[in-house]
């Protein structure tokens, strides 16, 4: 596989020059596979910023009970379907001018025809706001006991709500927080478990051929002619409810991925017909390698970037599959906290219409599957030698 290389800048002494990347043109030769799929990265711009995007988000995920102003389940009675509060660094309400972040605290009274609470800015309850500051406790990773937020409230009494409350008066941005972890993770374990699936049996296709490929092909084609919904409806309901959630959480992992490996199984499978007759794998047979070692030390490297490229355009399909299964009452249940969870807070107009922040799950959903994809096109466009 070939790379079209940068054409060399000679200086006005003749001695060699550099690239449009910056990099000595003469060391280019010599660059492994995955340094010119790097150097052609670099320049895509949109990549690179959704790189960044992904990047903030698995770093939430990964610290999510220090990044959460507060736990998941820290609810209080007296704020259900609180507003978001907004932001403020200048406080002139007392008469001097005073600088430092703050909210402003609720004043709330019940509607006595509709029975609704409404909410009013109380301009006089003014709450206080930090970094690394103590508040509920928490243990990081299910291991480690902890107090320290990220950000918060300097007195750890107050409360605050910069995106809203649900219907039980729990921090939308605190559930978000958390439901980062459970739906990128299960996008990450799904992936995984597909590219085991997809590479082996789509490699035992491509490589074998006859009734093996034959077997294997029609396999692929009975999976991929089962309607998807009715499917996930009918793996889902097999998993028993008494199953605690880490199980489900395992099971439901499981389910996305026994959908998610006919296409690139199809996609390893062309490209072992393709490469099998090359003479680099007729070289390696005759230098007395056995099967799984031209396999895996010759032909999975050939195309190692576009199996990246793949895996990577895979994980925002998984992110999506389990907040529509979750979103359905299909996938996780509370109390697991993910974004497919949290969205079906959001199932009636009355949410929808009273509460609209309820839906700021489904903006988390469309930003990492949004970054995610562009992500992949840019390393397919970077691993592509012909363009």
């Amino acid at each position: 596989m070939g790379f079209n290389l940068p054409l060399k800048r000679r200086g006005t002494s003749g001695e060699p020059g550099e690239t449009a990347d910056g990099a000595p043109a003469e060391s280019l030769g010599a660059a492994s596979q995955w340094r010119l799929i790097w150097l052609r990265l670099r320049r895509h711009r949109l990549a690179m910023a959704s790189a960044a995007v992904v990047c903030m988000l698995a770093l939430i995920g990964v610290f999510c009970e220090f990044v959460a102003p507060t736990t998941p389940g820290d609810y209080s009675a007296a704020h259900t379907h609180a507003p978001p509060q907004r932001l403020h660094f200048v406080d002139t309400s007392g008469g001097d001018l005073d600088l430092g972040l703050h909210v402003y605290g609720y004043d709330s009274v019940r509607d006595e025809e509709t029975l609704a609470r409404e909410y009013t800015v109380d301009t006089s309850d003014k709450v206080e706001l930090g970094f690394f500051v103590e508040g509920t406790p928490y243990r990081m990773w299910g291991v480690i006991p902890a107090d320290t937020h990220l950000f918060g409230t300097q007195d750890p009494e107050e409360r605050v709500y910069l995106l809203g409350a649900d219907r039980n008066g729990r921090d939308m941005l605190s559930r978000i927080v958390y439901g980062t972890r459970v739906s990128l993770s299960i996008g990450l374990v799904g992936v995984a478990l597909s590219f085991v699936l997809g590479v082996v049996l789509g490699g035992v296709s491509g490589y074998f051929g006859g009734r093996t490929d034959n077997f294997i092909q029609r396999l692929i084609e009975f999976t991929m002619s089962i309607p998807t919904i009715p499917l996930w409806m009918g793996l889902s309901a097999a998993v028993p409810r008494e199953w605690g959630p880490l199980t489900t959480y395992f099971a439901i992992t499981v389910i996305l991925s026994l959908i998610g490996w006919t296409d690139l199984a199809r996609v390893v499978r062309g490209r072992f017909l393709s490469l099998r007759e090359e003479d680099f794998v007729l070289a390696a047979r005759l230098d007395g390698c056995g099967r799984s070692r031209v396999i895996r030390r010759h032909m999975l490297p050939s195309f190692t970037s576009h199996i990246v490229a793949s895996l990577t355009l895979s994980i925002p399909l998984m992110i999506l599959a389990e907040s529509a299964l979750s979103f359905l009452g299909l996938g996780l249940q509370p109390p697991v906290v993910s974004w497919g969870v949290l969205m079906q807070e959001a199932q009636n107009i009355h949410s929808i219409a009273g509460a609209p922040w309820t839906l700021l799950p489904g903006v988390a959903v469309t930003v990492a599957v949004l970054a995610l994809n562009f992500v992949g096109d840019g390393i397919r466009d970077s691993a592509d030698p012909y363009q």
